[in-house]
Protein backbone atom coordinates (compact mmCIF):
# COMPACT_ATOMS: atom_id res chain seq x y z
CA UNK A 1 0.00 0.00 0.00
CA UNK A 2 1.88 3.50 -1.48
CA UNK A 3 1.22 6.53 0.44
CA UNK A 4 -0.38 9.71 -1.11
CA UNK A 5 1.61 12.41 -1.24
CA UNK A 6 0.16 14.39 1.33
CA UNK A 7 0.56 11.28 4.03
CA UNK A 8 4.16 11.37 2.34
CA UNK A 9 4.64 15.28 2.98
CA UNK A 10 3.26 14.90 6.31
CA UNK A 11 5.51 11.94 7.39
CA UNK A 12 8.87 13.89 6.17
CA UNK A 13 6.93 17.01 8.37
CA UNK A 14 7.00 15.05 11.52
CA UNK A 15 10.81 13.41 10.94
CA UNK A 16 12.01 16.98 10.40
CA UNK A 17 9.79 18.01 13.48
CA UNK A 18 11.87 15.34 15.54
CA UNK A 19 15.07 16.38 14.26
CA UNK A 20 14.50 19.89 15.51
CA UNK A 21 13.56 18.61 18.74
CA UNK A 22 16.42 16.52 18.78
CA UNK A 23 18.98 19.37 17.95
CA UNK A 24 17.38 21.51 20.01
CA UNK A 25 18.18 19.19 22.89
CA UNK A 26 21.66 18.43 21.73
CA UNK A 27 22.12 22.32 21.53
CA UNK A 28 20.81 22.29 25.61
CA UNK A 29 23.23 19.48 26.74
CA UNK A 30 26.44 21.29 25.16
CA UNK A 31 25.16 24.63 26.57
CA UNK A 32 24.95 22.51 29.98
CA UNK A 33 28.57 20.60 29.60
CA UNK A 34 30.26 24.15 28.48
CA UNK A 35 28.73 26.23 32.10
CA UNK A 36 30.09 22.75 33.87
CA UNK A 37 26.80 22.21 36.64
CA UNK A 38 28.49 21.10 39.97
CA UNK A 39 27.57 17.42 40.86
CA UNK A 40 25.01 18.53 43.58
CA UNK A 41 23.10 20.42 41.04
CA UNK A 42 19.55 19.52 41.13
CA UNK A 43 19.65 19.95 37.20
CA UNK A 44 21.95 17.34 36.90
CA UNK A 45 20.11 14.62 38.85
CA UNK A 46 16.46 15.74 37.55
CA UNK A 47 16.96 16.41 33.88
CA UNK A 48 13.12 18.40 34.07
CA UNK A 49 14.26 20.67 36.05
CA UNK A 50 16.47 22.15 32.55
CA UNK A 51 13.68 21.24 30.51
CA UNK A 52 11.62 23.63 32.38
CA UNK A 53 13.81 26.41 32.18
CA UNK A 54 12.45 29.28 29.27
CA UNK A 55 14.57 29.78 26.40
CA UNK A 56 14.60 33.44 24.33
CA UNK A 57 13.32 32.22 20.88
CA UNK A 58 13.37 34.62 18.46
CA UNK A 59 12.07 34.56 14.83
CA UNK A 60 14.48 37.03 12.54
CA UNK A 61 12.95 38.18 9.41
CA UNK A 62 16.28 40.31 8.21
CA UNK A 63 18.11 42.96 9.28
CA UNK A 64 19.26 46.49 7.96
CA UNK A 65 22.63 48.66 8.44
CA UNK A 66 22.46 52.07 8.54
CA UNK A 67 23.77 55.38 9.60
CA UNK A 68 23.48 56.88 12.22
CA UNK A 69 21.94 59.85 10.67
CA UNK A 70 19.50 57.55 8.59
CA UNK A 71 18.61 56.12 12.26
CA UNK A 72 18.08 59.52 13.50
CA UNK A 73 15.53 60.25 11.16
CA UNK A 74 13.17 57.72 11.26
CA UNK A 75 9.85 58.30 12.31
CA UNK A 76 6.45 57.24 12.27
CA UNK A 77 5.61 55.96 8.24
CA UNK A 78 9.48 55.00 7.66
CA UNK A 79 10.63 51.68 5.84
CA UNK A 80 13.31 50.16 6.83
CA UNK A 81 14.63 47.62 3.87
CA UNK A 82 15.96 44.17 4.93
CA UNK A 83 18.66 42.13 3.42
CA UNK A 84 15.69 39.54 2.61
CA UNK A 85 13.48 38.97 -0.09
CA UNK A 86 9.99 38.02 0.43
CA UNK A 87 9.78 34.18 0.48
CA UNK A 88 13.43 33.67 1.42
CA UNK A 89 13.85 31.68 5.25
CA UNK A 90 13.85 33.23 8.05
CA UNK A 91 16.14 31.98 11.17
CA UNK A 92 14.90 30.61 14.03
CA UNK A 93 17.26 31.79 17.17
CA UNK A 94 17.91 30.47 20.26
CA UNK A 95 19.26 32.27 23.25
CA UNK A 96 21.27 34.06 20.29
CA UNK A 97 22.40 31.15 18.21
CA UNK A 98 20.78 30.26 15.36
CA UNK A 99 19.17 26.99 15.45
CA UNK A 100 16.91 26.38 12.45
CA UNK A 101 15.23 28.31 9.24
CA UNK A 102 12.10 28.27 8.08
CA UNK A 103 9.34 29.79 6.01
CA UNK A 104 6.89 31.87 7.70
CA UNK A 105 2.77 31.03 7.33
CA UNK A 106 0.27 31.83 9.10
CA UNK A 107 -1.24 29.30 11.50
CA UNK A 108 -4.56 27.20 10.80
CA UNK A 109 -5.89 27.16 14.47
CA UNK A 110 -5.28 30.67 14.53
CA UNK A 111 -5.59 33.16 10.93
CA UNK A 112 -5.30 36.34 12.76
CA UNK A 113 -1.32 34.68 14.19
CA UNK A 114 1.61 33.70 12.42
CA UNK A 115 3.83 30.82 12.66
CA UNK A 116 6.99 29.24 11.49
CA UNK A 117 6.91 25.66 9.57
CA UNK A 118 10.54 24.75 9.84
CA UNK A 119 12.10 23.92 6.60
CA UNK A 120 16.31 23.50 7.68
CA UNK A 121 17.46 22.59 11.00
CA UNK A 122 21.06 23.81 11.75
CA UNK A 123 23.71 21.53 12.54
CA UNK A 124 25.46 22.11 15.80
CA UNK A 125 29.08 23.27 15.82
CA UNK A 126 31.64 22.18 18.27
CA UNK A 127 33.15 24.72 19.90
CA UNK A 128 36.83 23.78 20.42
Amino acid sequence: MSKTKPEADLEASDDQLNRAIEELRGVLQEEEQRVGAPARDPATTNPGVILNIPVDVQIVLGSAEMQVSDLMALQKGSTVALNRRIGEPVDVVVNGRRIARGEITVLESDPSRFGIKLTEIVAAQKKG
